[in-house]
């Protein structure tokens, strides 16, 4: 998570992070479909209400670093050094997404997230949004000057590749293996395009 400078967004920050960590603690204890918010609220010593300014919903706070790892995967492709190519960036932070989420501790929230229809319904929304921002930054970089067509496929693909390497038996080698794919793509969408 991305760490606030002023004292009101530590503040703020603290606040939402106690309330996702209420929520995750109900959840993987009684099940996701056996607590309402007033109990996670309650959980958070929060208010309602400050509970839904920090979550728009109760799935949100599942995913509470869903921001966090879009502006990630912007980010690698906003923030990349000049001349330095697309795919390796984004491979870099998909890869580091994936160890994230393959860590032993987040075994039980995926296996929550796996016997929730509400869960995998809001998860395949997310990756929707965090694929339609991606290929608005890639469709953006002058340097990279793809099609719409061409950004939206690669993002796509990009998205597609944390959620099938998260999933794989080895999800290092399930990286290597897509991202050769996604590169093979990124080349074929334009003339000498640098990967």
């Amino acid at each position: 998570m991305t760490v606030p400078t002023g004292r009101r967004e530590r503040k703020k920050a603290a606040t939402r992070q106690k309330i996702a960590d209420a929520a995750l603690g109900l959840f993987l204890e009684r099940g996701y479909d056996a607590v309402g918010i007033r109990e996670v609220a309650a959980e958070a010593d929060v208010a309602v209400t400050t509970l839904f300014s920090h979550f728009a919903s109760k799935e949100a706070l599942v995913f509470e670093q869903d921001e966090d790892f879009e502006q990630r995967l912007t980010c690698a492709v906003t923030g990349r050094a000049p001349n330095e190519p697309l795919i390796p960036a984004l491979r870099g932070e998909v890869q580091a997404l994936v160890r994230h989420c393959t860590a032993d501790s987040a075994a039980p929230v995926w296996r929550m997230i796996e016997a929730s229809p509400a869960l995998r319904k809001y998860e395949e929304s997310m990756r929707l949004r965090h694929a339609e921002t991606l290929a608005a930054a890639i469709t953006a970089d002058p340097a990279l000057s793809p099609t719409p067509t061409a950004g939206r496929t690669i993002a796509r693909f990009v998205i597609d590749a944390y959620s099938l390497a998260r999933e794989a038996a080895d999800p290092d080698a399930a990286v290597d293996e897509i991202f050769q794919m996604i590169e093979a793509a990124w080349q074929a969408t334009g003339p000498s395009r640098p990967a």
